[in-house]
């Protein structure tokens, strides 16, 4: 029977060096995958949202406390051919460079797909077969939202993602309970219900992704709580004719909420401040 020799302290120190220099290259790799992830991120997400006279928009990001948590959240804004503008919000399943590059791929196709319809849950239900189509094992949450300048309608569909929450100026808040579908990218054929509002009262519609309103210190339903209290608050102390508040300002105090909570995912925030008094005539 050969027995094995005692490693001697060069030994030991020879093998403490491989196992540094594995965890080091490995440490790296991980980093340039964040960074790249947060590249990705930066340059995805739009540098302005549109208006339109009596609505004004705004958003704010947050990224994940975990570097590794990057990528997946994202808020949109644009034009649409007939004058109404698109708004979108959503998050992917999963997080680094594959997230935030699927996340792209969303908002393009969500875009793409609005040019050619009015409907909100078409262009959800096109865009969940885009997806299925591209054969990703990726999925995500997402709301789409339509404001039609004319008829002064907000009109949207909801994914699988987190309600909306508004307030107006006459003192009324609330979280929506509008019916939804499942997150697009999982189910051929999927439907997607819309609601249609007409917005008489100036205040504000907020939509948010879960990292601001869920993480282990609070449940979703205390983070929407506390966001509904927030926007109540903002549209509250508006301007000084009634009018619909800063949505600027408002978006900042809502992802201040994701602290709250204790994320450690990332955030988003997509704020529509609304006063039909100072549409175009």
């Amino acid at each position: 029977m050969t027995r094995r020799r005692p490693a001697s302290a060069d030994d030991l120190l020879t093998e403490l060096g491989r196992l540094t220099a594995q965890a080091l290259e490995r440490a790296e790799l991980q980093q340039a995958r964040v960074e790249l992830a947060q590249a990705l991120q930066r340059e995805l997400l739009p540098g302005a949202l549109p208006e339109l006279p009596g609505l004004r928009t705004a958003a704010r990001y947050a990224p994940a406390r975990n570097g590794l948590d990057i990528g997946g959240d994202w808020y949109d804004g644009f034009r649409l051919p007939d004058g109404a503008l698109g708004f979108s919000i959503g998050d992917v399943q999963g997080h680094d460079v594959e997230a935030a590059a699927f996340m792209g791929q969303v908002r393009v196709g969500l875009r793409a797909v609005a040019g050619i319809s009015a409907d909100p849950g078409e262009v959800l239900a096109r865009a969940n077969e885009l997806l299925l189509s591209m054969d990703c094992t990726l999925f995500a949450t997402c709301s789409f939202l339509r404001f039609d300048p004319v008829s002064w309608e907000l009109s949207d569909s909801r994914a699988g993602h987190v309600p909306a929450v508004w307030a107006t100026t006459d003192g009324r808040s609330g979280v929506t309970q509008d019916e939804g579908g499942l997150p697009i990218g999982i189910l051929p054929g999927e439907e997607y219900p819309v609601t249609r509002r007409r917005l008489p009262v100036p205040g504000a519609f907020v939509l948010v992704t879960d990292g601001v309103v869920e993480g282990p210190s609070f449940p979703i339903e205390a983070g929407l709580e506390e966001v509904t209290r927030v926007v109540q608050e903002g549209v509250g102390s508006g301007s000084a004719d009634g009018g619909a508040p800063d949505p600027g300002e408002l978006a900042t105090e809502i992802i201040k909420v994701a602290d709250l909570t204790g994320h450690t995912d990332d955030a988003a925030v997509l704020v529509l401040c609304h006063d039909e008094r100072d549409r175009e005539p």
